[in-house]
């Protein structure tokens, strides 16, 4: 008897938007529709600008193929394959690269309505990263019962500069925007704009933390899953204003929009190159003498403004996120993947590692008095702390103290990757291919999660799936409410 190959089913299937009608595909009783515009081109006038609504359209918009993504550039790290995860750098070909301020929409039932809805923001140091990464396919997760929507937003100089003359934290706009388009349109795709919860990891998930401090996210969301992020990494005007002007150095013009307009991405995206040597971006420590991007980074959002008037974790406290449901954890070893397959540490030394501790936080000594074994290890703990545990930990206690109906939901997630001789551990990231249930896509050689199929257990994506569509459908995400951390193994 011979063995039948399963037929895979495909439909092209249509929706009509606010800004006209768009053709997706519906594979398997899965709909995707991709590269959606929720925003005009960020281009001309509109650059370092506020979004502008998308221009309507006649006809049928063809979503069936990947849009263009944000000018980026391509990261790596030596030995682990992070493209999946990652992407591999700015697209820039096809008929309308600038055309990128869009949306993907994965959804189990166009045709319905009611359906709890997840919208994804994609992380990636607020320098590269998009929704169109292989891990981020949202089939899964709409099979279990949502509607999907993974967003591109404006990055690095395009998104995170304050130039004179120019709008501040343009990449927090587009997210805005991008959650206004999902109330006015996802009931079109079977979503419930009533039941919104976004979530994201990373740059993504410290967005969303500046999010729930936002007097103009009000309304857009009622749940919210901030993974490996928190709300602390962000800049004053001064140090703010400081950086433009690094930026605008490199570039070799005023530090204002109308000039630095007059620039083609490929300028800007080698200035951000070059400005990722802390020692060129200049010092962008805050009056407390702590830089809020512990020397990672120099793009970061800003406060002062009507998006972000107040630092977001006193905002928080304050209950600007009171009625909103709240999930938030970290990885307990984030800082693995930056120093274990680069080698870092196993090569830096006690001197090396004070003076990089002290370059971006006042008190080193104190920080590094644990008796860690070796200096390498030290490094790591003192980082976790600082960039990751520290500040979810604050947002999640922040949250849980504020007078409201929301509840409060923290995890650590604990599972160890395979990769490295085992030394990788719970690193950043790790957790993404499990909430997504997209093991495949980052197992391999090089993978993030070891080089063998049966490493990964398949259990535990199913059980981090569920939590999350649980909870956006209103539910606990499966552990006690509390600020916290549920530790998640298996």
């Amino acid at each position: 008897m011979r063995r039948g190959r399963a037929v895979m089913e495909v439909t092209d299937v249509a929706v009509k938007t606010a800004a006209g009608r768009v053709r997706g595909r519906s594979v398997d009783g899965v709909a995707r529709f991709l590269g959606v515009p929720f925003a005009a081109p960020p281009v001309g006038p509109l650059r370092f600008a506020a979004p502008a609504p998308a221009a309507p359209w006649a006809g049928v918009r063809d979503a069936t193929a990947p849009g263009p993504n944000a000018p980026q550039p391509t990261r790596s790290i030596p030995g682990i394959d992070l493209a999946p995860i990652i992407g591999r750098g700015w697209r820039h070909s096809g008929a309308d690269p600038d055309d990128y301020l869009t949306v993907d929409v994965w959804t189990p039932d166009p045709g319905g309505a009611g359906l709890p809805v997840l919208v994804f923001v994609h992380g990636g140091a607020f320098i590269a990263g998009e929704p169109g990464s292989p891990t981020y396919d949202g089939t899964a997760l709409a099979r279990a019962g949502v509607v999907l929507v993974a967003v591109t937003y404006r990055l690095g100089v395009e998104g995170f500069v304050a130039f004179d003359g120019g709008a501040s934290n343009v990449g927090l706009r587009d997210q805005l925007a991008a959650l206004t388009w999902v109330q006015h349109n996802v009931a079109a795709f079977g979503g419930d704009p009533g039941r919104v919860t976004v979530f994201g990891e990373s740059a993504g998930a410290m967005s969303i933390g500046c999010l729930l401090g936002s007097p103009l996210s009000r309304g857009l969301f009622g749940r919210a899953i901030v993974q490996s992020g928190g709300a602390e990494m962000v800049r004053s005007a001064g140090p703010s204003a400081r950086f433009a002007a690094a930026v605008a150095g490199e570039l070799g013009v005023a530090p204002d929009a109308e000039a630095v307009r007059g620039l083609g991405f490929d300028r800007t995206l080698a200035a951000q190159e070059t400005l990722s040597d802390p020692v060129r971006r200049g010092d962008l420590r805050e009056p407390d003498g702590v830089d809020p991007g512990f020397g990672l980074g120099g793009f970061l959002p800003v406060i002062g403004d009507d998006v972000l008037p107040e630092h977001p974790v006193g905002a928080v406290a304050a209950g600007s996120a009171a009625d909103v449901d709240l999930i938030v954890g970290s990885n307990s070893d984030e800082m693995n993947l930056y120093y274990v397959p680069t080698g870092v540490a196993d090569a830096v030394n006690a001197a090396q590692v004070r003076a990089m501790i002290a370059a971006v936080h006042p008190r080193p000594d104190e920080l590094l008095a644990c008796g860690d074994a070796t200096p390498g290890q030290a490094l790591t703990r003192v980082m976790n702390e600082l960039v990751f545990h520290g500040p979810t930990r604050r947002l999640a206690q922040a949250h849980a103290g504020a007078a409201g109906r929301g509840r409060t939901y923290a995890y650590d997630f604990a599972w160890r990757s395979p990769a490295c001789g085992g030394r990788l551990g719970a690193c950043h990231g790790l957790e993404l291919p499990f909430v997504f249930d997209t093991l495949a896509t980052a197992t391999g050689p090089n993978g993030l999660l070891g080089p063998r199929d049966d490493d990964p257990p398949q259990a535990l994506a199913d059980r981090m799936r569920d939590a999350w569509v649980s909870f956006a459908g209103g539910d606990s995400p499966g552990w006690p409410e509390g600020p916290d951390p549920y530790r998640i193994t298996h």
